[in-house]
């Protein structure tokens, strides 16, 4: 069982490319998230162009635009390393990934399928698929009167007075391009499709990269935020139900726990309790942090000795002062200092 949990659970980035803290990682995610939910504002410029959009389409520019805001709205929280924004920004970008994982999926399949028709004898119907009208049009795709590999040229010589060569012009199908009607497996064939998902395999596995980052950062600004409130500097779980699990942050009894933000922080908590809450085993980072923060805190308190002189001279209860000695006594000292010469 610990071997399972240990090789099998989430990955916990400790920083961002091997050469950056999570925050500064977590800054740049979001300011290339920020990039691409402007797109929104120019497709629904598109619109006053005159350019048709499906409802697909038209959709995702929408969801865009809604997405900059509530990005730009958590965005500025992550220096201050507010627990409930932070938590809320790494919730947003999955969800967001998992929202343009359907879009690119959609607007993936209509593109082989676009793709496929273009290269079967159902050349000139309508483009299948959601939003396929709108891909044909703007691709660039021409419409040829006869679908042909290869055109084979024959030579003959003229017949008449006016001698001289006649040529025609014989096409030869692509027997091995073609296919009846239009469909996703003979889409996906075709020799430019393979660099398409390539590309887009390579760019899903930077979007996975990102998410692990800002998930590692979320959880990083929770366990300080508990290492800080925590009733007691030894133990992190402290008020947690469960022996495995840190106390929540969001607990109805701690001030992040009130309002309607504590009951937004406990639900986003309880999707991935075992992950935000859970045992440190092997991710050390945060505590590294936290004792840190303490040595820094120690460092800049006064020693307890100076404190408690301290507190006896301002309570009156110390040692008295020393005497000043009077003159009787310093000309005696020097008596006998004489003398002993």
């Amino acid at each position: 069982m610990g071997f399972t949990t240990r090789h099998f659970r989430i990955p916990r980035p400790q920083t961002f490319l091997y050469l950056m803290s999570l925050r500064t990682g977590t800054e740049l995610i979001t300011l290339s998230l920020l990039l691409n939910k402007v797109s929104g504002f120019y497709g629904l410029l598109a619109l006053l162009t005159g350019l048709h959009l499906s409802t697909l389409q038209l959709s995702m520019y929408i969801y865009s635009i809604v997405a900059l805001v509530i990005t730009i709205l958590l965005s500025s929280h992550i220096r201050s390393q507010s627990p409930f924004h932070c938590l809320a920004l790494a919730c947003f970008y999955i969800l967001d990934s998992v929202i343009n994982a359907a879009y690119t999926t959609a607007f993936g399949i209509t593109w082989f399928l676009v793709l496929s028709q273009h290269h079967s004898d159902a050349n000139g119907n309508k483009a299948p698929g959601a939003g396929g009208s709108t891909i044909d049009e703007t691709a660039g795709f021409t419409s040829p009167e006869y679908n042909v590999s290869h055109v084979d040229v024959s030579i003959a010589p003229g017949q008449g007075a006016l001698q001289g060569e006649q040529a025609v012009t014989v096409g030869q199908p692509g027997a091995s391009t073609t296919a009846s009607g239009p469909s996703l497996s003979h889409g996906v064939l075709q020799p430019e499709s393979m660099s398409s998902i390539i590309t887009i395999c390579a760019l899903w596995a930077v979007r996975v990269y990102f998410v692990l980052v800002v998930m590692s950062f979320a959880r990083l600004v929770l366990r300080q935020h508990l290492a800080a409130v925590s009733r007691s500097n030894t133990a992190l779980h402290t008020g947690s139900k469960s022996s495995t699990l840190a106390e929540d942050p969001f607990a109805e009894h701690l001030p992040e726990g009130r309002g309607w933000k504590g009951k937004l922080g406990r639900v986003m908590i309880g999707l991935g309790k075992s992950y935000w809450l859970g045992g440190a085993d092997g991710d050390d980072a945060w505590m590294s942090n936290a004792q840190g923060f303490r040595r820094k805190e120690e460092g800049s308190s006064p020693a307890p000795g100076v404190v408690e002189r301290e507190r006896r001279r301002r309570s009156g209860t110390g040692p008295p002062p020393p005497t000043q000695p009077s003159q009787d006594t310093q000309y005696l000292r020097v008596q006998d200092a004489m003398d002993g010469r």
